[in-house]
Order: structure tokens, then sequence, then C-alpha cells
């Protein structure tokens, strides 16, 4: 079911990963480098519920869900920069619909990077 445009309130800018490159110690040893993408409309939204808050979940406050138009430059390898911090997909979330025209997922804060 598609969303109105009203619902994509948010913004966030998608990363994708530089071609990897070849080094004396193997493909991307000194570090995957990621490059800046589109700039899209999205709605990003807490998602993890109570029952995970009580159980004193770690990433409780770190998972977002984010609901947006379809498109194919975001893929479950892709980073996503959001209020100036930086998530990875979780791939098994990960829910596209080209004919709904919407993809679904979610992302949880990278720490401990550049």
């Amino acid at each position: 079911m598609a969303h109105s445009s009203g619902f994509y309130h948010m913004l966030i800018q998608v990363l994708n990963r530089k071609s990897a490159t070849l080094g004396k110690f193997g493909v991307d040893a000194s570090g995957i480098e990621w490059e800046d993408g589109d700039i899209l409309h999205a709605n990003v939204s807490f998602a993890k519920g109570k029952q995970a808050m009580n159980a004193g979940a770690l990433d409780v406050y770190c998972v977002e869900g984010v609901r947006m138009r379809w498109t194919n430059k975001v893929t479950m390898r892709s980073r996503i920069r959001y209020k100036g911090k930086i998530y990875q997909i979780i791939p098994e979330t990960f829910h596209e619909d080209f004919q709904d025209n919407t993809l679904q997922f979610h992302i949880q804060l990278v720490v401990n990077e550049k």
C-alpha cells in the first residue's frame, strides 16, 4: 500500500560502497570507502517496541524504521546518513515492492565509523 507524499517528510542520504580495492593484504584490506549518494524523502520512526525496552536490549535506542518510495539507489548493502549519523541497513528487514512503490527496512547506528 503506497503512502501519501506528506508521509515522507524527513530527508535521508544514501551512501553506497565505492568499488573494491585490491591491496597488498587482499581486497579492501585498507577499509571500505563509501560515496555520498542521493538525498531522498522518507519516514523514519522508532523501531523497537516496549518489550525490547523492558528486556534492556542494548541496541534499543539505535534502531530506526524507514519507509520510503521504491528506488533502485538503495540496496541491502547501502548505508544511510540521517541527522548526521551513519546507519547500516539490517538485511533481513529489507522489503521492497516495486509494484506498490514502497521500500521499508530497519537501520542500526554504526559505531566506530570514521
